[in-house]
């Protein structure tokens, strides 16, 4: 789903839904006080959030495996893999689709080896049969299956944790506190318009997103994207002086069918404006359409990358087994 607008306001559709939103805390709360976390042999790091909507993860989470491959680690994500079929599998980007193991998976295979099974320690055990020295989970903050040694909480900067009440009512997928306190460090992508480090004591990061502007003869163009927010790639675009005929927003995780793409490609080719959309989207069409699509892919820069490396592997020397 698309985030709803209300989740930045205590408005009044938000306090209609917040005895919902109470609820939905209390059943996160009560799935982690009734599950032990399972420890594996290898270090597990976590790149979660506490709000539902995209904060900047999958990004993060790809920066960091990048990092740690530099430095001689072998990382391996394990996802749930939302939205696919196929359980406990090593994706393979050559021959499995979105509809078999997820949209992110696919994406995070680019950058290493991903296991997709939404029991995170069966995850994590394949993935160490399989060659990893180190887990990265892209999301799982809130999962209470497999133990977590380092657990990064990610936040848009630019809308925090919007409103403060738990979903339907807000963004938030549990209590601030409770979040905050099993997480041991926060990473704040783009401004800090929300003043969290002051709200939130907790080691912290900066980065911000960095569009690598793709080779389009056209600056016109066609845009659409199936994310959580997808105003912000429509503001990367704008950043880089693309002149955005049209927007088209589809659900968070939606699967594109052939008439879908057919009817953006003639769209385009009736305004005479290239097609562009994000990583996460480009990889749910086929590959026999793809010379029709454009795709900005992102970065994440670092204020202090060094200071990140040295903080994540300072925490994996200190591990306890």
């Amino acid at each position: 789903m698309k985030t709803p607008f209300f989740w930045q306001q205590k408005n009044a559709m938000a306090r209609i839904l917040y005895p919902l939103g109470k609820l939905y805390a209390l059943a996160t709360r009560l799935n982690l006080k009734f599950h032990t976390p399972q420890k594996v042999t290898v270090p597990v790091i976590c790149i979660g959030n506490l709000t539902a909507g995209g904060s900047g993860k999958t990004p993060t989470a790809l920066s960091i495996a990048a990092m740690l491959q530099k430095i001689g680690y072998h990382p391996f994500f394990v996802s749930r893999g939302y939205g696919g079929k196929l359980k406990n599998v090593l994706v393979d980007i050559n021959t499995h689709t979105p509809e078999q193991v997820g949209d992110e998976p696919l994406l995070l295979a680019r950058q290493a080896p991903v296991i997709v099974n939404p029991d995170r320690f069966q995850g994590a055990q394949t993935a160490i049969f399989h060659g990893a020295d180190i887990i990265i989970m892209d999301d799982g903050f809130q999962n209470p299956k497999l133990y977590k040694d380092l657990s990064f909480l990610v936040f848009d900067g630019m809308v925090g944790y919007g409103n403060g009440y738990c979903v339907p009512a807000g963004p938030l997928r549990e209590d601030l506190s409770q979040g905050i306190r099993r997480a041991q460090a926060m990473i704040i992508i783009g401004e800090d318009k929300k003043n969290l480090k002051s709200q939130i004591s907790l080691p912290t990061f900066m980065g911000k997103i960095a569009p690598q502007r793709p080779q389009i003869s056209s600056k016109k163009v066609i845009a659409f994207a199936g994310i959580g927010r997808p105003e912000k790639f429509y503001q990367s675009l704008k950043e880089l002086r693309f002149e955005i005929a049209e927007t088209i927003d589809f659900p968070d995780h939606h699967f594109y069918t052939t008439q879908e793409l057919e009817n953006l490609i003639q769209k385009a080719q009736e305004k005479n404006c290239a097609l562009i959309t994000t990583t996460k989207d480009f990889v749910k069409i086929p590959q026999k359409l793809q010379a029709n699509f454009h795709v900005l892919e992102i970065t994440i820069e670092w204020q202090d990358k060094k200071a990140l490396q040295e903080f994540i592997t300072q925490k994996l020397l200190t591990r306890k087994d």
